[in-house]
């Protein structure tokens, strides 16, 4: 009776511990050690349920290209999540539609710092858009923000 209790205490952990892993694939973060801006996204992708590696580089630029990175969208921090990039300060909920629908793409970006996104909140928001974008640069409008 004991040994069947405890096989089922065991085969919930794991259910647990199974639905948690799925949920929010951990997201690998490139960043300047000095970019307090960073450190606020990354908290944002925890508080929302993302593990986080947090990695700190001398230049973030060699990153940028070396993953692929168009040059016009960069921002100030370079992410990998399950197979794709994510560039700057891209709200959890375009990450998750993107890991969700899975569309043939390198990754999305938010190009430059924009006040109001994830990240950059403050007194002041300026309308944004989350690109999507492929391997050759190309991009589309995935989502906009404030318009």
């Amino acid at each position: 009776m004991k040994f069947r209790r405890t096989a089922q205490v065991f085969g919930i952990v794991l259910a647990l511990l199974s639905a948690v892993a799925e949920a929010a694939p951990t997201v690998t973060v490139y960043k300047s050690s000095t970019c307090g801006c960073c450190g606020k996204w990354i908290e944002y992708l925890r508080t929302n349920g993302f593990a986080v590696n947090a990695v700190d580089v001398p230049d973030i630029s060699e990153y940028k290209q070396r993953l692929g990175v168009p040059l016009e969208l960069g921002s100030c921090h370079t992410a990998v999540v399950d197979g794709y990039l994510i560039e700057g300060h891209v709200p959890v909920r375009e990450i998750k539609r993107l890991l969700a629908e899975r569309p043939k793409a390198k990754g999305l970006a938010v190009p430059s710092m924009p006040p109001g996104s994830p990240g950059m909140e403050g007194p002041r928001s300026i309308p944004y858009d989350v690109l999507l974008f492929q391997a050759d640069g190309k991009y589309t409008v995935y989502q906009k923000y404030g318009k």
